[in-house]
C-alpha cells in the first residue's frame, strides 16, 4: 500500500502493487479461491485500488463497520458515513477461512485484487437498514438491495491491487483520483466546484452549476456517477452523450466532465455525505448539494424517505471535519417574466412559474409531444428522443400468466395472428411448452428449476424488447417474485404488459385433455400448480382475461385495445 500526498484534498490511498510484482503475485493466486464480484462490488474495488474511498485501505473490519453504523465514523474516529463491506453468500463464507487469500475477479474472470481473509462475520442487516436508510421498507431501492439481493455474511481483511477492472467505453473520460488532480493542477484550477449526478442535465441543471462556479469563482466539474444504479434509470450512455452536449454550454476553458464508478445506494443524507468525501479526494474544494440529494426518486402520492434539503444539513453539521465545501441550491424553476431559471426562494409571489418533472418528460418522449425549448436545448432532447422513442416504436413484452389449461397457449396464439396480420413489427412467441423444449430441456418441475425456466424466458424477452419487436410470453409462472424479477429485466428496454389468464380451476380442471389434473389429485405428479402448489395471482396486472365463456380471439382482442390504450399500438 502507497500512500500519495497532492496538492488537494489530502492524502490518497494507492493499493495497487507495482507493476514488477504482478506476475509473481498472479501465479500464486492460482492456488486461491476465487471470488467472482457483482456489479457492486466492482464499483467499490475500484475505488479502494485508487483512493476515490480513501482514507479505507479494504473492505471494513467489523470495528469499522460497527462505528460507521452508530456513529458516522470509522473506529480511529475518521469521518465516514456508509458501509463499505464485501458480502458474499453463507455458502461461500462456509468455505474459507481467516488468513485465506481470496481472488476477486471481475464478470469476466479478470483478477483485479487478492484479499487476505481477517474477519468472516454476519451482520445485522435489518439494524444496519434503520441506521443507514432510516428505514426498512422494501420500495427503498437501497433497504431492498440490503435485505433482499446482497450476501447474508460479510468477510474484511488485506486488500492488494492487481489491476483496475477494465472499462471499454469513454476511457478518455475516466480519470483516477490522482489524474484528475493532476489535470487541475496542468490547467491551474485551484478551486473547483463537482455537480454529482445520475439524470440527464437540461437547462435547469444548466444554470444552477453555472450559478454555483460564478458564486465560488471556482472551475466546473461534471462527474456523473457511471456505476451500479437502478434498472430503470438512464443508460449511462445516453446520459455521457447529452452530458458532452451540454458541456459546449458553458464558457471555454472552465468546465470538465470525469465519469465516476461509484455505485447508487440512494441513502439520501448519508449517501450525500459519502459523495462529498469522494469529491474532496478527487480534488474537487466544492460539492453541490441540491434537493433530494442522493434521495430516491418521489413517488406520486407517497411520502420522501429524506426532507428535501436534508442532505444540506447532515452536510454542514460535518463540515468542520471536511476540507470540501458544499454549495447549497434550492430547486430551480422557470420564471416566465425573466425569461430565465431562479432557484425557487428567489422567485416573487406574483411571478408565474413553470417546471417539467421527469414523470412529465418521461410522458411527452412516450407519446412523442413537444419539449419547450425553455426547458431543455435540442441537442440533448434529440438524444433522449434516440433512447426513449414514442411508444408505439418501443419493443414490449406481453406476459400471459396462470393454471395450466386457463387458455393461455391459446390467446397467445390468437395475438400473435393479429400482431402478424398488422405487420411492421418482429414477433417471437415464447410458449411454455416451446421454451422447455428448446431452452429448458435439462430441467425439471422444482420450485428452483421453474423459476430459473421463468428468467430464461425473461432473459430472451428483455432481448426481443430491447431492439424493438414484441415477445409474446404464456408460461404458467405461479410465483409473484419471479415474475417481478422478470418485469425488471424488461422495463428498462421497453414495455412490460402482464395478463392475467384468470379462468377459475374448475374450467381448468374441465378443459385438461392430459389428465394431469387428475394425476396431481392422485399424488402422481408431485408439486403441481393449483393442486398441490400455489399459484400466486398478480395483483396489479396490465390486464385479468377470464376465458370462460370468450372465444380465443376475443380474448386476444382484448390484449389488442389494451395496447392500444397503453399506447403502444398506434
Amino acid at each position: 500500500m502507497n500512500k500519495l500526498p497532492a496538492p488537494h484534498g489530502g492524502t490518497l490511498i494507492n493499493l495497487f502493487i507495482p507493476e514488477s510484482e504482478i506476475s509473481a503475485e498472479k501465479n500464486k493466486a492460482q492456488q486461491y479461491l476465487s471470488l467472482d464480484l457483482t456489479a457492486r462490488q466492482l464499483c467499490d474495488i475500484e475505488l479502494l485500488l485508487n483512493g476515490g474511498f480513501s482514507p479505507l485501505t479494504g473492505f471494513m473490519s467489523k470495528k469499522d463497520y460497527m462505528n460507521v453504523i452508530e456513529n458516522v465514523t470509522l473506529s480511529d474516529g475518521t469521518l465516514w458515513p456508509l458501509p463499505i463491506t464485501l458480502d458474499v453468500s453463507t455458502d461461500f463464507a462456509e468455505s474459507i477461512s481467516k488468513n485465506d487469500n481470496i481472488s476477486l475477479r471481475d464478470m469476466e474472470g479478470v483478477m483485479v485484487a487478492i484479499l487476505n481473509v481477517d474477519e468472516i462475520w454476519q451482520p445485522d442487516k435489518q439494524n444496519e437498514a434503520k441506521k443507514i436508510f432510516g428505514s426498512t421498507d422494501l420500495s427503498h431501492p437501497g433497504v431492498n438491495y440490503l435485505l433482499t439481493q446482497s450476501g447474508d455474511t460479510y468477510i474484511s481483511g488485506k486488500l492488494t491491487g492487481i489491476e483496475a477492472p477494465t472499462h471499454y467505453d469513454y476511457n478518455e473520460l475516466r480519470d483516477s483520483p490522482t489524474e484528475l488532480r493532476t489535470q487541475f493542477n496542468k490547467r491551474g484550477w485551484n478551486k473547483v466546484v463537482a455537480f454529482h449526478t445520475r439524470r440527464a442535465m437540461h437547462r435547469a441543471q444548466q444554470e444552477m452549476t453555472f450559478r454555483a462556479a460564478q458564486k465560488t469563482e471556482a472551475n466546473l466539474l461534471i462527474q456523473p456517477i457511471v456505476g451500479m444504479s437502478k434498472p430503470d434509470d438512464l443508460v449511462h450512455y445516453s446520459r455521457i452523450r447529452c452530458y458532452q452536449h451540454i458541456k459546449d454550454q458553458y464558457p471555454t476553458q472552465t468546465t470538465a466532465l470525469s465519469l465516476l464508478p461509484l455505485a447508487t445506494r440512494w441513502g439520501g443524507p448519508r449517501e450525500a455525505l459519502l459523495h462529498a468525501i469522494v469529491r474532496q479526494n478527487y480534488g474537487c474544494s466544492h460539492l453541490i448539494v441540491g434537493k433530494d440529494h442522493a434521495a430516491p426518486d418521489r413517488e406520486p402520492d407517497y411520502n420522501s424517505f429524506y426532507g428535501p434539503y436534508e442532505a444540506q444539513e447532515l452536510i454542514n453539521q460535518y463540515q468542520d471535519k471536511l476540507e470540501i465545501k458544499i454549495v447549497p441550491f434550492k430547486n430551480m424553476v422557470y420564471v416566465l417574466e425573466k425569461a430565465e431559471f431562479r432557484p425557487v426562494d428567489e422567485v416573487e409571489d406574483h411571478d408565474t412559474q413553470f417546471n417539467i418533472s421527469d414523470e412529465e418528460l418521461h410522458r411527452r418522449l412516450d407519446e412523442g409531444l413537444d419539449i419547450p425549448d425553455w426547458f431543455s436545448f435540442p441537442e440533448v432532447i434529440a438524444e433522449l428522443r434516440k433512447t426513449f422513442p414514442p411508444k408505439h416504436r418501443q419493443g414490449y413484452t406481453v406476459f400471459f400468466t396462470g393454471l395450466s389449461g386457463s387458455g393461455k397457449s391459446t390467446v397467445a396464439n390468437a395475438l400473435l395472428v393479429k400482431f402478424l396480420q398488422m405487420g411492421g413489427r418482429k414477433v417471437t412467441l415464447l410458449d411454455g411448452d416451446i421454451v422447455r423444449q428448446n431452452l429448458s430441456k435439462e430441467l425439471g418441475f422444482s420450485k428452483e428449476h421453474r423459476n430459473i425456466n421463468i428468467e430464461r424466458i425473461g432473459y430472451v424477452a428483455s432481448e426481443i424488447t430491447k431492439h424493438g419487436g414484441i415477445a409474446i410470453c404464456a408460461p404458467i409462472a405461479p410465483y409473484a417474485a419471479t415474475r417481478q424479477i422478470v418485469r425488471q429485466l424488461i422495463e428498462p428496454h421497453g414495455g412490460f404488459i402482464e395478463v392475467h389468464v384468470s379462468t377459475s380451476l374448475e374450467v381448468c380442471e374441465s378443459r385438461d385433455r392430459k389428465g394431469l389434473y387428475a394425476k396431481a389429485r392422485k399424488g402422481i405428479i408431485k408439486e403441481f400448480t393449483g393442486i398441490s402448489d400455489p399459484y400466486e395471482e398478480p395483483e396489479h396486472p396490465e390486464l385479468r382475461i377470464d376465458t370462460d365463456g370468450l372465444t380465443p380471439d376475443q380474448a386476444a382482442q382484448q390484449v389488442i385495445l389494451k395496447l392500444e390504450r397503453m399506447g403502444y399500438i398506434k
